[in-house]
Parts: C-alpha cells; sequence; structure tokens
C-alpha cells in the first residue's frame, strides 16, 4: 500500500502547491524547463479541488506547506536554510513559517510521559498546565516538581508523529526521484540528497534524547560565559520521546517595550547576542541553529537565557580557523589574504587565478565598507561572497550555509535591539581574539601536543605494524627488488621514529 499511498498524497501535494499559487514558486525554484512546467501543470490543474485552501494572509509557499502538516512545515524549515538549493525568493518565505498548530489534549501528553519515564504525573508533578506551546513536531507544558517547587517544562513529542513523518518521507523521495528523472537540470540541486539531509535531520529531531545530549553539551561548553545560561535537563523526567529542563523565565527578546520597561540596556543585549553567536561558532565548533527571538529571553538580572535546541550547528577544528581568517580578512579588509586562506583550503580550484579572485573579493567587501553603521551587514557580505566562490567554483559547503543563515538572523536579532549597531566593532574582539588563539604560537604549541597524545596512544601497537608491513614484503622472488624494498626500509625507518617520539611523548606528559 505505501507505493499507491505516496501516488494519492504527492496529487494532494501538487494540488495544495497549485491551488495556492505555490507551484509556481516551486518550479522556479528548481529552474524547471518550460516543458516540465507545462506537464507537471496540466496534470495538477484537475485536481485542484483536492488540495487545501491554507491561509490567504500567508505567502504562497509558508500558506501551502503549512495546509498539508507537520512533516511539510519541517521540511520547509530545513530548506529554509538552503537558498543554495530552493533561491532567495523561495528561501524567504519559507523563513516566516509558523511552527503553530493546534494542541493535542493534555490528557494524551500525560500518557506519553507516563508511558516513557515510567512515572506518574500526579506523583511528580504537583501542577501541569495546558500546552503553552505547539509546534509541529511537539508541544510543552509548564509543570512543577512536586518535591522540589521547582517549575519546569515538560516538551512531549505528538502522538504517531514518527509515523506521519515517516509516511510523507517516503513521497518526498517519490517527487525527488520524479524530479530527477523528468528534469535532468534539477540534478545539480540533488534533489535525493536534499530528501536524505531532511530525513536525517527529522530522526534527530523526533528523538529527544539527542536534543536532551545538545542542551548537555551546550551548556558545558557555555559555562563560563558571562551573561548567558540554558535551562538544565532533568534526566529522570526525559526520555525519548519526553524532555523536562527548568523552566526558562524572562523577557522575551522581541519585546522591546517589556525590556526597557525592566530596565535592561538593549544596545549591551544586541551586542551579546552577537558576540555570543561568535565565541560559540569559532571557539566551541558548536552553536544554536535556531538564535531567533522566540528562542531566547532575558532573565530579572539581565542574563540571556535561550532554550530549544533541537537545531544545532557544528564546524570542525580546521574550519573554523579557516572561516575565522576570512572574517579576520575582511574585517582588516585585507583581500589578498582572503583569497589565499580560500585557496589554501582547497574551497576554490586549484587552477582559478589568485588575484583575479581577490580582485572580486574586493569588489564585494568594498562598497560594504563604505556604508554607515547601521548598514553594514555580515550577512549581506556572507550571501555576496558565496555568489562570487560560486562563479570561481567553490563547491557549497552544507555547515556554513546553516552558519550563514544563522549568521543573519543574529545579526537581525542585534538590530532590532540596537538599530545602530557596528557588526564589524562588535565582532572584531571576538574574531581577534580566536585569531591569536588557534593559529598563534600558543595553537602550534597545543597542536603538537596533541599529536604527540595521539602518538603514544598508539605507540604499543606501531611494532605490530611495521612486522606486518615487513612481512607482506618477505616475498623471496621479489624482496630484492628496489620497488619492494625501498617502502619497507622506509617504514622501517618511520616506525623507528614514531616509537621514538612516542616513547617521548610519554615521558613528556608525565613531566
Amino acid at each position: 500500500m505505501r507505493g499507491p499511498h505516496n501516488i494519492i498524497r504527492l496529487i494532494r501535494t501538487g494540488a495544495t502547491l497549485e491551488r495556492t499559487g505555490a507551484m509556481k514558486v516551486v518550479l522556479d525554484a528548481f529552474e524547471a524547463p518550460r516543458l516540465l512546467r507545462i506537464v507537471v501543470r496540466g496534470l495538477v490543474w484537475p485536481f485542484q479541488w483536492l488540495g487545501y485552501r491554507g491561509d490567504p494572509a500567508m505567502p504562497s509557499a509558508t500558506r501551502a506547506l503549512t495546509a498539508l502538516g507537520p512533516a511539510y512545515i519541517k521540511f520547509g524549515q530545513v530548506l529554509s536554510t538552503r537558498p543554495d538549493v530552493v533561491g532567495d525568493l523561495l528561501a524567504a518565505q519559507l523563513r516566516i513559517l509558523q511552527d503553530k498548530l493546534p494542541p493535542f489534549p493534555i490528557d494524551r501528553a500525560k500518557e506519553e510521559f507516563e508511558r516513557e519515564t515510567g512515572l506518574r504525573v500526579d506523583q511528580v508533578f504537583s501542577e501541569f498546565s495546558e500546552p503553552v506551546a505547539a509546534a509541529s513536531i511537539a508541544q510543552v507544558h509548564r509543570a512543577r516538581v512536586a518535591d522540589t517547587g521547582e517549575d519546569v517544562a515538560v516538551k512531549v513529542l505528538r502522538p504517531g508523529i514518527e509515523r506521519a513523518f515517516q509516511r510523507d518521507i517516503d513521497a518526498f523521495f517519490l517527487a525527488a526521484q520524479a524530479i530527477e528523472l523528468l528534469s535532468p537540470a534539477s540534478r545539480r540541486l540533488r534533489p535525493l540528497d536534499v530528501i536524505t539531509h531532511f530525513a536525517g535531520v527529522v530522526a534527530g529531531e523526533l528523538d529527544l534524547r539527542l536534543e536532551s545530549s545538545a542542551a548537555s553539551e551546550f551548556a558545558a561548553n557555555t559555562a563560563g560565559d558571562a551573561g548567558f545560561r540554558l535551562p538544565e535537563v532533568k534526566w529522570n523526567l526525559s526520555g525519548r520521546r519526553v524532555l523536562t529542563a527548568t523552566w526558562a523565565e524572562g523577557v522575551p527578546l522581541g519585546d522591546n517595550a517589556a525590556l526597557d520597561a525592566a530596565g535592561h540596556d538593549r544596545k549591551a543585549l544586541a551586542a551579546r547576542v552577537m558576540q555570543l553567536f561568535l565565541s560559540h561558532a569559532l571557539r566551541d565548533g558548536f552553536f544554536h541553529g535556531d538564535m531567533h527571538q522566540g528562542n531566547l529571553k532575558v532573565a530579572a538580572n539581565g542574563d540571556l537565557v535561550a532554550y530549544d535546541f533541537g537545531i544545532m550547528g557544528h564546524i570542525d577544528a580546521y574550519t573554523r580557523r579557516v572561516y575565522a581568517e576570512i572574517l579576520y580578512g575582511f574585517i582588516r579588509r585585507d583581500y589578498q589574504r582572503v583569497a589565499e586562506v580560500h585557496f589554501e583550503a582547497g574551497y576554490v580550484p586549484a587552477d582559478r587565478d589568485v588575484d583575479e579572485f581577490a580582485r572580486a573579493l574586493r569588489a564585494v567587501g568594498e562598497p560594504i565598507f563604505g556604508m554607515d553603521a547601521t548598514r553594514i551587514s555580515m550577512g549581506r557580505l556572507l550571501n555576496y561572497l558565496f555568489e562570487v566562490t560560486e562563479r570561481f567554483g567553490m563547491r557549497t559547503r552544507t555547515e556554513l550555509i546553516l552558519l550563514q543563515r544563522t549568521m543573519v538572523v543574529v545579526e537581525g536579532v542585534a538590530r532590532s535591539l540596537d538599530p545602530a549597531i557596528n557588526i564589524w566593532e562588535v565582532a572584531r574582539p571576538i574574531v581577534e581574539g580566536y585569531i591569536k588563539d588557534s593559529i598563534g604560537p600558543k595553537a602550534v604549541l597545543a597542536d603538537l601536543t596533541r599529536t604527540i597524545r595521539v602518538l603514544a596512544r598508539f605507540g604499543p601497537r606501531l611494532p605490530q605494524v611495521v612486522e606486518r608491513v615487513l612481512r607482506e614484503q618477505a616475498n623471496p622472488p621479489q624482496i630484492t627488488e628496489p620497488d619492494r624494498l625501498w617502502p619497507a626500509l622506509g617504514w622501517m625507518a618511520a616506525g623507528g621514529a614514531l616509537t621514538g617520539l612516542a616513547a617521548l611523548a610519554g615521558w613528556l606528559l608525565l613531566l
């Protein structure tokens, strides 16, 4: 039944897209050829009556996906982070998706909690509220722990959401296969890869243990950040379908009037939001990937409180260094160095001209630096930068797309608090500090120390490695051949050197 069900679901999806006017936006985003547009719209048009109407007040794409349900809303949210795939117009519409759906009954939430934790709600909590927020995947209740009187947020997955998502993901894969078959030009956008990425994101969000783990790791990384804190996960009250954490009390960051009434310094908050995000991305390589006003509050003492860790970004140490050098080069307006970093990292093919690339980067940076502080935008710079690097053959890097999207969001948050904020002046100390710590002499020493530790750990295995190589080389008729003998001797020399380094490492680590 899965095949026919998928076809029926896709027919309804197409009908809804056509009925809401979103079909043209989608076909434009994927640069569908004229023949495909005629065929698709000709097939879908007679079935418009099967489509959902949606909310006419919303943009067409947002209206269609909201009407189609949770999986489509989440898919739209994921695609909003990939303007390289869907184009700027569709990505802009998808960013304003409202993740608000009718809540499911409180009794079902209590049943899910008890089934997941094995604990009775009326024994654990003295209070358990109606839903305070309902999203595409889960809803949140405010509760009070009976023993301690502590207020907590209890996040519960929607009943049957896993099955519903799997059904729609199967339909998405069928649609992607059809798109690649009917439109060869769309293959450069890798529709199947996009659906595979989406399936992975959803799989993570449908297991709240992973979100709990992300919150715990993020809290450990940021424990020393002044003016920033996270809710504490209550592991004994959490599981795969339930996440319980301390209640985030405070003024919503998007309510400027309430912030002013509470006496908070909005200029200081704007700078702190931007600097904290850059610190998390560069220093830790682990950042909040959905850092908008709805996920941030200001506590009574002025601390920023972040919550909802379903989308987190990760950047490896090498990419962080490259990214920091690129930002630092732009801050210093050293376009030659920015170009060289791209080539050194292998982001731009080596057969391109580095000087020509540097001139293209200057054309990106100089107009922005000529603006007044209220118009300088790091997000705009990154957008232009990706346009230039694409022309020079740079492949899209997914983790940098998420970073770019999050930086645009964070910059918007900062400007909503302080329209006159100078993004570059705020970013400079964080980027300069990271450059100093990650590329200077201390960083070189730290890299050497980590290398020595690895050698020390694997040192006892080196003799066996060398012995195995020698045995493989010990073929009497060929052992005297130079092309077999020299590699063996090389392995012996390398093994001896590595063993010596391992011994030295062990000695140094004991000092």
